[in-house]
Parts: C-alpha cells; sequence; structure tokens
C-alpha cells in the first residue's frame, strides 16, 4: 500500500494482450529501461519499518450531494511474504445494519483479501476474489486495490523517464497487468494499466492513475503531503478522484504509532472478528 512498499521485478511475463492496452508515453527520448528497473529495486524497499497503527478519516466530496466523512484504523506490519495489513472503517450513515467493516489484506505473490461486518451473526470472514478489490469501501473512492497496490507486482512495465508531479520530478512507468487479472476484472471499472510516479529524491509514490485501454484516466491517486515522525516519513493525506464519476474522496491520517509489538495472530483470516490489538498512549502521535 502507500504506506509500505512491495517487492518489485523487471522481468518480462505475459500480460494482457498488447492491442487492449494503452501504449506508454515516452518522456525526453528513449528512458534507459535498466536504469528504470533499477529505480525499482531501490522502491522495493522502501515502507514503514516495524508494525505500525493509523487512525484516518476519509472526507467522501460527491460531484452532486452532501459530503460526509467515515473514521477508520488500520493496523500494518511485514509479513514473510509480504505487508499484512488490518483495516476497520466506520460509517455513521449507515443506518441499514451495523457501521463498522473490517478488512484484512496479505500481500506479496499471492495475494490475498478477507472482509468480515460488525453486525453478522458469524465469526468466519468472507474471502474476497479479485474483482472484488476494485469494488469501494463503504461506499467511498477507496478500494483494496488502492491500499494494497498490487499493480507493483505486475511484472510486464516500461520505463517513461521523468515527469513533473506537482511541481517535483518523479520516475514514470506504465505497468501491465497480467492475464489472470485482466480474465477476473473484466469490466469497465477495471484497469488496463497503471502508471505510477515514483519521487526521484525520496524513492516515494507520489501518483498512480489507473487507464483504460486507450490510456484514458479512470482513477487518481495523489499523495498530498507527508509528516515525519521520528526518523520516518509516512503520508499524511491522499486525494483519490473518480473521474467516471467526478467524485473525490480524501483520505487524511489523524494519528499514528510506530514500532509496536503486534501479535501474528491478528492478521490471521480466522481472527478478524476478533478485537484489534490494543495501541499503547504513550506511541500515538497527533497529526
Amino acid at each position: 500500500m502507500f504506506f509500505a512498499a512491495l517487492a518489485l521485478t523487471a522481468i518480462a511475463l505475459p500480460s494482457a494482450a498488447a492491442a487492449a492496452r494503452p501504449a506508454p508515453k515516452f518522456l525526453g527520448g528513449k528512458p534507459d529501461q535498466s536504469a528504470g528497473a533499477q529505480v525499482l529495486a531501490t522502491f522495493r524497499n522502501v515502507g514503514i519499518h516495524g508494525a505500525y497503527w493509523l487512525k484516518f478519516e476519509l472526507r467522501v466530496m460527491p460531484r452532486k450531494g452532501d459530503e460526509r466523512v467515515l473514521n477508520g484504523e488500520m493496523f500494518g506490519t511485514q509479513g514473510a511474504d509480504g505487508p499484512l495489513t488490518r483495516l476497520a472503517v466506520d460509517d455513521p450513515a449507515n443506518a441499514g445494519g451495523s457501521q463498522r467493516r473490517l478488512y484484512l489484506l496479505h500481500g506479496g505473490a499471492s495475494p490475498a483479501a478477507w472482509t468480515w461486518n460488525a453486525g453478522e451473526h458469524g465469526v468466519t470472514p468472507h474471502a474476497l476474489r479479485t474483482e472484488d478489490w476494485l469494488q469501494a469501501v463503504q461506499g467511498t473512492d477507496l478500494t483494496l486495490f488502492d491500499l494494497q497496490m498490487p499493480f507493483l507486482r505486475w511484472t510486464d512495465f516500461v520505463y517513461e523517464g521523468v515527469a513533473n508531479v506537482r511541481g517535483r520530478p518523479a520516475h514514470a512507468f506504465l505497468l501491465y497487468p497480467p492475464e489472470s487479472f485482466v480474465t477476473a476484472t473484466a469490466s469497465e471499472t477495471a484497469p488496463a494499466a497503471v502508471r505510477v510516479f515514483l519521487d526521484t529524491q525520496f524513492s516515494a509514490l507520489t501518483q498512480a492513475e489507473w487507464l483504460d485501454a486507450g490510456g484514458k484516466p479512470l482513477k487518481t491517486v495523489t499523495v498530498l503531503d507527508l509528516k515525519k515522525i521520528g526518523e520516518q516519513w509516512l503520508v499524511k493525506s491522499i486525494d483519490l478522484r473518480n473521474h467516471q464519476t467526478r467524485a473525490k474522496t480524501r483520505f487524511a491520517v489523524t494519528a499514528a504509532a510506530l514500532d509496536l509489538a503486534l501479535p501474528a495472530e491478528a492478521f490471521a483470516p480466522d481472527n478478524l472478528s476478533r478485537p484489534a490489538p490494543a495501541v499503547p498512549a504513550e506511541k500515538i502521535e497527533r497529526l
């Protein structure tokens, strides 16, 4: 996710048919693909060190209608095969049942996700299919696809060169999905490719664009600002803009706690319905 980088490789594997994906837009001649691969290799080691907790709010700003705010919290750590994330989102406007929905994300080469509604009588979470990752979280413009960023594992990519993003130079990459993703997510909302921008100085992801087969943006995810806690820089706020509905959701971190001792069982699917670990008050820093 935006808070914990995933591993990347530069080996080209079969992906969607070339006719069904956008062409790259090279910047400044013919960028050195080997140099680009090295940038990705560096980025794979960037992320939050240790286990962490984040408290956040989601401000939903539709094109028409009233704004609404949802609150949530996130626990994260590094697992044996990739990042592990436990997410809870509360929707005070949900009058049809429980306001809280929980999600568990396992990253890595074989990502997986589960969900559970606090109003359900059973304790067994539901495993999510690949196409479910593209669905809105609690009616916002945030998806599990945005959080876990599985596209950073896509091995068929092109380095486009250095672009200017919000006044800063950033390496641009166009990543194409594997055929398995294309087959599982055949819909108008599924990206045919994702363009990502990595800050040239900080090796941080600054923006990601979901693109359709013609290269038209379906969605743009933009990092607005960062916050330094101790020796680590954290993403403080992100805008998620849906170009199809022209709605926007702002993800803003309001508190954080780093260097936590989180039990491994907190990230087990069977324990998703159980209470989340307690966060020591002395570890919490308000943003």
